[in-house]
């Protein structure tokens, strides 16, 4: 069956982290989206940041896919092929995959001079293959892409009718959706599971798990609405953490933006996206005593606190928690939570 991840706020909620730990578990992983977002892997001190290739690429033995409806920048993929050290017979791209060319990313100036997109062309772009400009391409038109080609929907359906796991890798936050995100502060596309499932050829019908991914500590790095803006200095001592808590923008180095938790944000995004997981990074944001730890009976009471109060609140079972940045910094929580969390709502609503 089929498991869709993403991201359920203002994006950086650490997808990536999530994806790359799901990646075992799955033969199949389907990219979704274009460059405008990239995804981190802390694997053994070492941080991989991809903007096109699934994060499943961390498993050698799955196979990785550019949906027909993402949006490929062939500078960036290649480069990430050659870096990642990915072979033909791993990667597939979908004939029918747009193509973001310079033209579109000029015309995107404007919008990232007033901060209103990363201009990475993907918008303009877009707006090319809805319209069916004449000039614009698909990578079946990408004399690089030829040895990569292949009908990734009709693939992942025939993993599907095998019983064979596939896992669709979401890019950017649900507050992000052109649709129902913080319009104009938002990205040229819908960032909900149904939409992702769409892009990659898939019926929602045989989905199976839909994971939340959410961040104790929103974070935006650009303009647009955040709920209740604090700084670094008061997660800081919120954490009460002796180091201070600072993250920076990747290419900038500029202070990202950080805000409360938006318990009014996530209800929405819990009630579009109908989650049957949540997960949730930078539990060390609620107390810097849980930094890197890896067994949930050592979780600070404050910590447990803050999980158990989104359980309640979002009838969603927390199953992934992350501690720190590296991919083993990962708390597991499903075996004991799914079934016995869903037993226990079922008994509470026929009593």
């Amino acid at each position: 069956m089929v498991t869709v991840v993403l991201g359920g706020q203002i994006g950086s909620e650490g997808k990536g982290k999530i994806a790359a730990y799901l990646a075992f578990e799955h033969d199949l992983s389907i990219r979704t989206g274009g460059p405008n977002a990239g995804h981190t892997v802390n694997i053994n001190n070492n941080s991989h940041i991809v903007r096109l290739m699934p994060c499943a690429f961390v498993n050698p033995n799955s196979k990785l896919a550019m949906a027909a409806g993402s949006l490929i920048n062939k500078d960036i993929m290649l480069e990430e092929i050659s870096r990642l050290n990915i072979e033909a017979h791993k990667l597939i791209i979908d004939p029918q995959a747009g193509i973001i060319d310079k033209q579109h990313i000029d015309f995107e100036e404007e919008l990232k001079l007033n901060k209103l997109s990363t201009g990475s062309g993907v918008g303009a772009a877009t707006v090319a293959k809805i319209m069916r400009s004449e000039d614009f391409r698909l990578a079946r038109d990408i004399p690089e892409f030829q040895k990569y080609l292949g009908n990734v929907s009709e693939i992942a359906n025939q993993y599907v009718d095998s019983n064979r796991p596939v896992m669709v890798e979401g890019t950017q936050g649900f507050d992000l959706s052109v649709h129902h995100g913080s319009y104009p502060f938002v990205t040229s596309r819908d960032t909900t599971a149904s939409t992702f499932i769409g892009e990659a050829g898939l019926s929602p019908r045989i989905v199976k798990d839909i994971v939340l991914v959410l961040r104790t500590y929103p974070i935006r790095s650009s303009n647009g609405p955040i709920f209740s803006e604090i700084t670094w200095d008061t997660v800081t001592s919120n954490a009460v953490s002796a180091t201070k808590i600072e993250e920076f923008t990747s290419v900038t180095k500029k202070v990202r933006r950080v805000g409360e938790f938006d318990e009014t944000l996530v209800k929405k995004a819990v009630q579009i996206n109908r989650p049957t997981q949540l997960a949730i990074n930078f539990i060390d944001y609620i107390d810097h005593s849980d930094y890197q730890v890896r067994d949930y009976k050592q979780l600070s009471s404050k910590s447990k606190l803050f999980i158990d109060k989104l359980e309640r609140m979002y009838d969603v079972p927390v199953t992934l928690l992350g501690t720190g940045p590296d991919q083993a910094d990962i708390i597991d929580l499903r075996k004991e939570k799914i079934s016995g969390f869903y037993k226990e709502i079922h008994e509470s609503s026929t009593r």
